[in-house]
């Protein structure tokens, strides 16, 4: 939209319809520090909640400009005719969420993403009218293509329906392809969020960064085929998580003391004992940890890994705002959560990690020689949740919307600024180029279609999701983790030993996830290795043989890079960009608010909104 905004021409490629992609499934809200219920809030102290809430592993500039946008983005959505709820007084309606004590959350009762994707496509669509953008839906991104310079010039795509490669020219590549949720299976992504574009981008030399911080969800339902979320906004609305308490049983809270397990018989709200500051509102990591050690001592619901969500006791009002999730519950599980608590256990959700992209701040020195939310590729520009930036070692609720859209008006801004000031053209690129871009995803496709070993592609998908989840998730130790990447470098040999089930050459969704499968291997590579190295606990990422934050050792960013040479991803490390706010104790069990000060904010900072 900004790009056609601003006289650009777009191609939009989509793995499926656009009005159907992931973000349709964000259900809580979008954050904005309006300050509308009287909390003296403000987008620095919205701020100051995300850097301390990524456990300080995010580099600040870009996390305060994208809080200090916040409101006018909000304002903008509603101009787009974005049904946000509303208060009776008709002013916009806000709802806490997780990791704050403000009520910053715009929501549409719980279908936000959806009602926010469908804004934004109504936009879209008017410039679509107008010629300037075209869209390529049920189409993949293959490759980018590279000039002599290692510029990208255009990409390779691949038509779902006809099997066809098709090529297309542009003087810069945006990438917003969302998380790689399908290397774990189940888990509340949809499932074309395999992170193949990624893995591709890797594969071709963009540097991937914190692959190691994948946010785990407490509350989604338990499947055999996958995990379907149940938003944070149940909580946000007054809705309790409980199990039933075993005084005989104890657990430690977050400054070591050992409690009882509640009383015995009794429905224990064992967030609400544990952290009285946040009660069910504990940032994501806290949460599905203290999730797992109740099920861990025997206390799960019907002695399994689950325990209760429950909506029960709030008034119709509220439920009333919660429909469409507990219409979700209602569908999968039969019981009806109006009138029963509801069974739920944490599952894989979001990447904090993903491709490294650039962020030159307001003040430095080279703001204007380089180019916001561009990757290390010149002229591959990525954004929304397959970029690292916003949200370091844990994503607060709600954020993730809010920094998909940000992402996206920045990259508005800098990527016709990086056109402007390119040298020279696609257009003026010899058409070999593109030829032989062609011929190696050609080489692939016809590769795969001809293996005759007896590998399944699903099953070896089926043990490499098993592995992630069992040793790269919420509880990881070195020994596990050493022994994971071995088995992943075994289903990578394997790999090469698959036959397909389908060799036609229309529709073929086996080829089709033959063909990702390769990238999302080399990203489970990245997400373990970086797990193994860093040894120290920050946000989603913990490891009880190191059990604190070490920010002398560990506060900085993991760099991976593709080296075919070797059977690993190479790791490297860059400084985290703390110039507001130094890194101080993470306690969510007595915090209070407070009016934070943030050193050094420049005086003038331009917004692209």
């Amino acid at each position: 939209m900004k790009l056609a905004e601003k006289g650009c021409k777009v191609k939009l490629i989509s793995v499926t319809k656009c009005k159907r992609s992931h973000s349709v499934c964000a259900q809580g809200g979008i954050n904005a520090a309006m300050n509308t219920k009287g909390e003296d809030d403000s987008p620095i102290i919205h701020a100051y909640d995300t850097i301390k809430g990524g456990d300080f592993l995010a580099d600040q500039p870009p996390v305060l400009e994208m809080c200090l946008a916040a409101p006018s983005i909000i304002r903008m959505m509603e101009r787009f005719g974005c049904p946000f709820n509303r208060t009776p007084e008709g002013l916009l309606d806000f709802r806490r969420f997780g990791g704050t004590l403000y009520n910053r959350t715009a929501f549409c009762g719980a279908s936000t993403g959806q009602q926010l994707l469908y804004a934004l496509d109504e936009q879209v669509r008017r410039y679509e009218a107008k010629g300037l953008v075209e869209k390529f839906e049920h189409h993949e991104f293959m490759r980018l293509v590279l000039d002599e310079e290692g510029i990208a010039r255009g990409i390779i795509m691949l038509d779902h329906f006809t099997m066809k490669l098709d090529v297309l020219k542009a003087d810069a590549v945006v990438v917003g392809t969302g998380g790689p949720g399908l290397i774990f299976k189940k888990s509340t992504n949809s499932t074309f969020c395999t992170g193949a574009a990624n893995g591709r981008l890797f594969k071709q030399g963009m540097r991937y960064a914190n692959g190691e911080f994948i946010q785990i969800h407490p509350t989604a339902i338990p499947g055999e085929d996958k995990l379907r979320l149940i938003s944070e906004s149940t909580r946000g609305e007054g809705g309790r998580v409980w199990v039933y308490g075993d005084s005989s049983k104890s657990i430690q809270t977050s400054d070591g003391k050992m409690i009882p397990c509640g009383k015995t018989g009794e429905p224990w709200y064992f967030f609400e004992e544990l952290y009285p500051a946040f009660g069910n509102l504990v940032p994501r990591d806290i949460g599905a940890r203290e999730i797992l050690k109740i099920c861990a001592l025997g206390l799960g619901i019907d002695g399994q890994s689950q325990v209760y969500l429950d909506v029960s006791h709030l008034a119709e009002e509220k439920k009333h705002k919660l429909e469409s999730v507990l219409g979700i519950y209602r569908k999968f599980t039969g019981d009806d959560p109006r009138k029963v608590p509801m069974k739920i256990f944490p599952a894989v959700h979001y990447s904090m990690g993903g491709a490294w992209v650039d962020w030159p701040a307001a003040d430095d020195v080279d703001r204007w020689t380089r180019y916001r939310q561009m990757t290390n590729i010149p002229g591959c520009f990525n954004v929304g949740e397959s970029e690292f930036q916003y949200h370091g070692a844990n994503r607060l609720g709600a954020n993730s919307l809010l920094s998909c859209i940000f992402g996206g008006l920045v990259a508005g801004v800098e990527i016709p600024r990086y056109v402007d000031n390119l040298a020279t053209s696609y257009s003026q690129m010899p058409s070999r180029m593109y030829s032989e871009a062609v011929a190696k995803e050609e080489a692939f496709k016809h590769d795969l279609l001809t293996r005759n070993g007896s590998e399944n592609v699903y099953l070896l998908h089926d043990e490499l999701a098993e592995i992630m989840v069992r040793d790269v998730t919420v509880v990881r130790n070195n020994e596990d983790l050493k022994q994971a990447i071995e088995s992943i470098k075994k289903i990578r040999d394997r790999y090469q030993r698959i036959k397909l089930g389908d060799t036609n050459n229309t529709l073929n969704q086996t080829l089709i996830f033959a063909a990702q499968f390769d990238a999302m291997i080399e990203l489970a590579l990245v997400m373990a290795k970086g797990a193994l190295l860093r040894d120290e606990h920050r946000g989603a990422h913990f490891k009880a043989a190191f059990p604190k934050r070490d920010d002398v050792n560990w506060l900085k960013t993991t760099i991976a890079t593709f080296n075919s040479g070797k059977d690993e991803p190479e790791i490297n490390y860059r400084p985290v960009d703390v110039r507001y706010h130094k890194p101080i104790l993470r306690d969510y069990a007595t915090a209070k608010k407070i009016q934070p000060t943030l050193e050094n904010v420049p005086a003038n900072i331009p917004l692209p909104i």
